[in-house]
């Protein structure tokens, strides 16, 4: 399933996680809910579909905080659920750093591992 689909149902699941949030913030009933299944969908492709199997230390420990960071954006909207003042916005910083710096890392640290071969 890595590809085209895994590509296009992880930006549909950035899409209406970022829905969710800018309704979160209008204090739109269903925004939490909304939110969740865009983090969900967001999650189930960086845990499910994009593993790695090669034996490089530092990206298995770039993707033990790039799956930390989509759990705990998920946190992000059983948080907006749960609890009624903005306690999430904290938990939503931690996860977007985390996932900002994956993003980043993991493919300079892929191109090392390949020239290197």
């Amino acid at each position: 399933m890595r590809g085209k689909v895994a590509d296009f149902i992880a930006l549909c699941g950035a899409a209406v996680l970022f829905v969710g949030l800018v309704l979160q913030f209008f204090r739109f009933e269903a925004a939490p809910y909304i939110y969740l299944v865009g983090a969900v969908l967001f999650a189930y492709v960086q845990v499910v579909v994009m593993g790695y199997e090669g034996k490089n230390m530092v990206i298995r420990r770039l993707r033990r905080q790039q799956i930390l960071g989509a759990m705990l954006l998920i946190l992000t909207g059983v948080i907006m659920l749960l609890w009624e003042r903005n306690e999430w916005v904290l938990c939503l910083t931690v996860a977007a750093v985390l996932e900002l710096y994956t993003a980043f890392r993991i493919p300079q640290e892929e191109s090392k591992e390949e020239n290197s071969l």
